[in-house]
């Protein structure tokens, strides 16, 4: 059936078109509300913020990183300083991967650099982040600097850069002092996002006291301004705002005596202190061997790295707070002092046979024939380890590990460095916490004479030493903030320090184990106590055949040697501690007597001390420059060119973090673990030096 059909009117149909016209004029109205809503957002509210964005169309910003705060000597001359620096980096971001080829082929043409060196950069762009500056070249002189300026145009994401970068004028002697400082890395800046950790030629501290003192040495950063067309072609230069440069630290380290200890040291593997008793400054801090800071803030290679992570003297590691050893006989001037403070007479007596036995076990002394009736200075001064044996078997170690701890071994000092391990002063009460064990005898005896469960840090030595020389708590101290804190006196009485001090004179002047220290110093001379420690266990089996003497045993499997001294006894003014890795006593000339003596005789002589050295370092393949230059040349002719010119990724870590470093102290720890947990002495005593 067909629907009727519906007719519409003109009333009807007028109707229907006046609401259509309303509709559509209400929402061309909206549209224009909305329209003219928006625009008066962007030219009124908005209008700064894209005035800006136009601007920075128009005008290019570049931060310019600030010239870092030096850090000087305590008579000013600089440790690390700034240089001019004409540099050229590549920004990943800014360069189209189609051009990477094209840009290259001109960096090499204009800084007439080698494939090997194309070859580098080609890998550091495929490993950097999109931000993160990769190094091109850097010192470069002003015409090769220039050629890339006139350039420019044609190299996009390349940024030449004018600025400073960072200084060491005395090198490997203050690497692990200074530590070193290099680029911000990917995740320093996700973490702060500060624009200034990808500008190029910024660098920040990366390790020692680079790192520790990074806010006040960084400054704060300038700005360049210059006009460019949309193409990015310069058309002038704006004002630029300067840099601020970071705050100068003045540190109580003395330059000269830095560097000569350093040299002094040779080719050992070991660490200097040296601490000015009047105030507690550490005027020499040295851990060698050492890497260039130089190399490294400049971006190690490769190569460097893995020459230096490969040497078994383990040059990335700073001894001084990082090296924990036995200290050896060094402790027997602090066992005399406990033994007085217990009341045993200085006249006491004991004989020494050579051997002791306690239960089944047999202590031997470094003297196998025995040395006789001994009293206390004596014992020092022949460093018998019978003497001590006897006496703190008799007392208790207990007796003794507080004048230990009050003599600065196991203490922590307030020194602006992360990496820092502190040792052990054992007694009853720690064994059963950390082993769950009853303290022995046998624990008592090994500890007498600086071996066991006993460990200290070269710093720690130092500081015995100059406590035993003034009599107060001296706290070390490396950067100069005002007056020295006080240092009270010392809970001990100073009629037995006396004494002691005069044992340690003994040592060196009287015929003592210390006799090559002597001064040749009109009125000055020097006291001290020799020390060596075993890194082993000498096995029944060995003794039967005879033990082998240091220098026919590998490197690694020598004793330590180590010294304490202070200077000069009339009137103590310096003390000293020298350790030496696996030194073994084995070269008299870089042996830890020699040592000692000629850094005090710096302090007191610097023309002698300096007419001696020049006498003896070409004998060890000269300077520590020529020797670094020479292992390098060896290690570099054993690898490819294009491996040894990339930069090592790895380095990014600190040198005290390195792999190598975890792997020495994991070693050391495993070897002091093993002498220690076993209920036997250390078998051929502490081996020490005659005069």
């Amino acid at each position: 059936m067909n629907r009727p059909t519906r007719l519409v009117n003109e009333v009807q149909q007028s109707y229907s078109f006046s609401r259509r016209a309303i509709v559509l004029g209400a929402a061309q109205g909206a549209v224009a509300v909305a329209l003219a809503s928006r625009m008066t957002w962007l030219a009124v509210i908005e209008n700064q913020r894209y005035q800006l964005l136009a601007e920075s169309n128009r005008v290019n910003l570049t931060m310019i990183p600030p010239r870092r705060g030096w850090i000087i000597d305590r008579y000013g001359h600089p440790i690390a300083n700034n240089r001019t620096d004409f540099r050229v980096d590549i920004i990943p971001d800014r360069l189209p991967k189609e051009q990477t080829d094209q840009v290259l082929k001109l960096l090499q043409h204009l800084l007439s650099l080698p494939p090997e060196q194309i070859a580098r950069i080609q890998t550091d762009l495929k490993r950097a982040a999109g931000f993160q500056p990769v190094q091109v070249a850097e010192n470069l002189d002003w015409d090769r600097f220039a050629a890339i300026q006139v350039r420019l145009p044609e190299l996009p994401g390349v940024a030449p850069t004018r600025g400073y970068s960072r200084s060491y004028p005395a090198g490997p002697a203050v690497a692990h002092l200074t530590g070193y400082v290099g680029a911000a890395s990917a995740e320093q800046y996700k973490q702060t996002k500060n624009p200034l950790f990808i500008t190029p030629g910024f660098k920040i501290g990366k390790d020692g006291l680079e790192k520790a003192l990074e806010e006040k040495l960084r400054g704060s950063p300038g700005a360049k301004r210059v006009e460019v067309t949309a193409h990015g072609k310069l058309v002038r230069e704006l004002a630029t705002r300067q840099d601020v440069p970071g705050h100068n630290q003045r540190l109580t380290i003395d330059a000269g005596l830095q560097e000569y200890a350093a040299r002094r040291l040779g080719t050992n593997s070991g660490s200097a202190v040296v601490i000015d008793i009047t105030s507690g400054d550490l005027l020499a801090f040295v851990s060698m061997p050492a890497y260039d800071p130089n190399s490294f803030s400049d971006g190690i290679s490769h190569l460097e790295w893995k020459m230096l992570s490969d040497n078994d003297h383990v040059p990335l590691m700073n001894k001084i707070l990082q090296g924990l050893y036995p200290p050896g006989s060094t402790v027997k001037p602090m066992n005399g002092l406990a033994l007085l403070r217990a009341g045993v007479s200085p006249d006491d007596r004991i004989s020494c046979g050579g051997a002791l036995r306690v239960g089944n076990g047999i202590f031997h002394c470094h003297k196998k024939s025995g040395h006789g009736p001994l009293n206390l200075k004596q014992a020092i001064m022949a460093s018998c380890d019978i003497y001590f044996y006897e006496m703190v078997r008799r007392l208790g170690y207990d007796q003794v590990a507080p004048v230990a701890r009050t003599l600065g071994l196991g203490q922590k000092f307030d020194l602006p460095f992360s990496t820092q391990r502190y040792g052990t002063v054992p007694d009853s009460a720690w064994k059963l916490r950390k082993y769950k064990a009853d303290w022995t005898v046998a624990d008592s005896l090994n500890a007498s004479i600086g071996q066991g469960y006993v460990l200290a840090n070269p710093i720690q030595l130092a500081v015995m030493a100059s406590r035993i020389a003034s009599g107060r708590s001296l706290q070390p101290r490396i950067v100069m903030n005002g007056n020295a804190p006080i240092a009270n006196p010392l809970p001990l009485n100073p009629e037995h320090l006396a004494y002691i001090r005069d044992a340690m004179y003994g040592v060196v002047n009287q015929g003592g184990t210390g006799g090559r220290a002597r001064l040749n110093i009109p009125g000055a001379s020097l006291g001290a106590k020799t020390g060596t420690a075993q890194v082993r266990r000498i096995t029944m089996a060995e003794r039967a055949g005879g033990v082998r003497s240091n220098a026919s045993l590998p490197f690694k499997m020598r004793d330590h040697a180590l010294f304490i001294c202070f200077a000069p006894v009339e009137n103590p003014k310096y003390a000293a501690a020298v350790v030496l890795e696996h030194g073994g006593h084995t070269v008299t000339n870089l042996d830890t007597p020699g040592i000692g003596r000629d850094i005090i005789t710096y302090l007191l002589d610097r023309d002698r001390a300096l007419k001696s050295l020049a006498e003896v370092e070409p004998t060890w393949g000269g300077d520590i420059a020529t020797r670094m230059a020479a292992e390098t040349a060896a290690y570099k002719s054993q690898i490819s060119l294009v491996q040894g010119a990339q930069t090592e990724t790895n380095a990014t870590a600190a040198p005290t973090d390195a792999p190598a470093v975890e792997a020495a102290t994991d070693a050391a720890n495993s070897s002091a673990a093993a002498i220690a947990n076993t209920a036997q002495p250390a078998e051929e005593g502490s081996r020490e030096v005659d005069q």
